[in-house]
């Protein structure tokens, strides 16, 4: 009786080290199995880096270009008569090459017309557009040229050759619109002077070039001295940032030329803006030249004369018009090449290229300062 009651108590001892031991198998193994499923488990992938600045500025410019084209395609099957039609069914066609000149936004900069992958979303149906009246639609025309324009100052090179161009004609189609509607006061805010670059003044004198330095923009150096640093890479074209303002100085040089032929043969009220329009090339020649210099340019001589042509002669209004044209892709040149206040400076003489070139009944086209090629452009989506 004895022994059956030691052999009782031992064992009754030993019970709960038994069970300790269990739990801290049980624990262990608990720990193994979690360690393991953690080990199978899959880190999540780190989040896609944002597309750059260039992509982002093309993608808002192409979602606005499709959603004004569907309001103004609307808005041409309704209400809109007359010189308002008109002015609509221009703003849809031009909407309409610019939305499928931004699905390319390295090839249709370039020129090359090689279509690029894009995920860009379909166009927008007219119906779902919301239904704008005519001077809304404008208002809305010009802010997003505004906003292009502003885009233009800082993104890549190519891009803001091709949103600078895009933005000035959305201004000027807006502008156009809203005077037909009869109702110009709903622009009145993105005229010419309120859109420059911060104030730049286009035809300043050539003391803005030579008091104006940006992080990027290195004066050239003596010929005994380092090669300086020009900002942004030469163009497709091959056009350095002094090459390209040396083409737009003889382009104003010559428009200058033109100018002073042809004021003798206005009559006397278009001589009135022919003589301010003058000024105004004049002090951009002055100024191109002189930046020019600062990037390492070597302006040509001023030549004697051009020949204008009897034409020109005949109806000058329509020379002129020819001549402002000529030099938007000298000044879209420009603004693909130089970065900082330079490129402030050339968005700023485009849009008064363009405004003048309006001015006298020219067409500047869709994307002005950019060699365009529609038959290259691909077709909208679906």
């Amino acid at each position: 009786m004895a022994r059956w009651s030691v052999v009782n108590d031992d064992s009754q001892v030993n019970r709960p080290r038994i069970r300790y031991f269990r739990y801290v198998v049980l624990a262990l193994a608990a720990l193994l199995v979690v360690s393991l499923g953690f080990a199978f488990i899959r880190a999540e992938p780190p989040a896609p880096p944002p597309p750059p600045f260039s992509e982002q500025a093309r993608a808002a410019a192409l979602a606005d270009a499709l959603q004004l084209r569907a309001a103004g395609l609307r808005l041409a099957g309704g209400a809109a008569d007359g010189g308002a039609a008109a002015a609509v069914d221009r703003a849809v066609t031009l909407l309409t090459i610019q939305a499928r000149a931004l699905l390319l936004p390295g090839a249709a900069a370039a020129g090359t017309g090689v279509p690029t992958a894009s995920a860009d979303a379909a166009a927008p149906a007219p119906s779902a557009a919301p239904a704008l009246p005519a001077p809304e639609l404008a208002a809305a025309l010009a802010a997003s040229g505004a906003q292009r324009l502003k885009d233009a100052e800082t993104v890549d090179g190519g891009m803001a050759r091709l949103l600078a161009g895009a933005g000035t004609a959305q201004v000027l189609a807006a502008q156009q619109l809203a005077a037909a509607t009869g109702e110009p006061e709903a622009v009145s805010g993105l005229g010419p002077a309120a859109q420059q670059g911060h104030g730049t003044n286009p035809a300043a004198g050539s003391a803005a070039a030579e008091t104006t330095t940006d992080a990027n923009e290195t004066p050239c150096p003596s010929p005994s001295g380092p090669p300086a640093s020009t900002g942004p890479e030469p163009s497709a074209a091959g056009a350095a940032p002094g090459t390209a303002l040396v083409a737009a100085a003889a382009a104003e040089l010559e428009a200058v030329y033109g100018y002073q032929a042809a004021l003798t043969r206005l009559p006397p009220e278009a001589a009135g803006p022919a003589s301010e329009f003058l000024g105004q090339h004049q002090g951009l020649a002055r100024e191109a030249e002189t930046r020019s210099r600062f990037w390492c340019g070597t302006p040509l001589p001023q030549q004697p004369g051009y020949a204008l042509g009897q034409e020109f002669l005949a109806a000058p209004s329509d020379g002129m018009a020819r001549l402002e044209a000529a030099t938007l892709p000298a000044y879209g040149d420009v603004v693909a090449v130089t970065d900082g206040s330079t490129r402030l400076w050339a968005i700023a003489a485009l849009r008064s290229a363009v405004m003048r070139t309006a001015h006298w009944g020219g067409d500047p086209g869709p994307l002005p300062g950019l060699p365009l090629n529609e038959q290259q452009l691909p077709p909208l989506p679906a």
